[in-house]
């Protein structure tokens, strides 16, 4: 499924104020085979998916200062999406995600664009990911294969994004 077709009929509020879910967050993956597809036909990251964790992974550094005492300083973050669940062949993202080019790829061929965003008011992020197949495949016989997939931050900082339709 494509980012244009799970937004379709969907209008984000700026201004929704509210609990959230995991379900109201959407993850959405160039998956494209020149990796320049526009935002519109990014694969979103749901068929067979159990678990989506959004990991922020700070970075710091601890000095003890004379007279102070113990100080922390952040120096970076690392953002990280771990992707569980169950092997659903035909699905974009697990199709791009489990080929054999990216399961084996390394560098740049394995970096590629993402959305992340709240469906409630559009607000979220934009940057790009180093896909990272743990397991294509696992499980007891007779269960489903289950997959085991971390996409981590690649380059600069992710930016702000806000959905929009156009």
């Amino acid at each position: 499924m494509t980012l244009s077709e799970l937004m379709d009929g969907r209008t984000p509020s700026a201004t929704y104020e509210g609990f959230v879910t995991n379900d109201d967050f959407v993850l959405a993956v160039d998956c494209s085979e020149a990796g320049d597809a526009a935002v519109s036909a990014y694969a979103v990251v749901q068929m067979g998916v159990t678990g989506l964790d959004a990991k922020l992974n700070p970075v710091t550094q601890d000095k003890q200062y004379i007279r102070s005492g113990q100080s922390t300083m952040k120096t970076g973050n690392q953002r990280s999406f771990g992707v569980g669940g169950d092997r659903y062949v035909g699905d974009s993202f697990q199709d791009f995600a489990l080929s054999h080019a990216v399961k084996y790829g390394t560098g740049s061929a394995v970096v590629r664009k993402y959305v992340y965003f709240c469906v409630l008011n559009g607000k979220g992020e934009q940057g790009s990911v180093s896909v990272i197949v743990n397991s294509d495949g696992s499980g007891d016989s007779g269960n489903s294969a289950e997959i085991d997939i971390e996409l981590k931050k690649s380059g600069a900082a992710p930016t702000e994004y806000t959905y929009s339709a156009v």
